[in-house]
């Protein structure tokens, strides 16, 4: 199985359980806490990329931080960029757990991604 690389916050049990799910597929992990260590505004815009998803969908819209600073009206006013920029500025914006192998980027924990996604050999060719 491939290395993964996991963006996630330990207190958050979605987190937990994709980590869980992720071992149990044999994956090996490399464990980055979000929080403290978020991504850059470049790596998300990478990430983002490959995830195949909308900027706005990495953003943790039931978190405090997102409803604190009223983010719900504002980003569609944001360009990438900006909308990048204020993902790394903050690891409690970003919805997590993020996971990657570098050419793949999953976003959140749904067994019936993961399993698609992180689950067989065949996703690893």
């Amino acid at each position: 199985m491939t290395k993964l690389k996991v963006y996630h916050y330990d207190k958050c049990g979605t987190c937990r359980n994709a980590i869980k799910w992720l071992r149990g597929a044999g994956h090996e992990l490399e464990l980055i806490p979000i929080v403290q260590q978020p991504p850059t505004a470049d790596e998300l815009l990478e990430l983002i990329a490959k995830s195949g998803l909308e900027s706005k969908k990495f953003f943790n819209v039931s978190g405090e931080v997102y409803k604190e600073m009223g983010l719900k009206d504002k980003l569609a006013d944001l360009d990438e960029q900006e909308r990048a920029n204020l993902l790394a500025s903050n690891g409690k914006l970003i919805k997590r757990p993020v996971v990657t192998d570098g050419r793949r980027v999953t976003l959140g924990f749904k067994p019936e991604l993961y399993e698609q996604s992180w689950g067989t050999e065949e996703a690893d060719l």
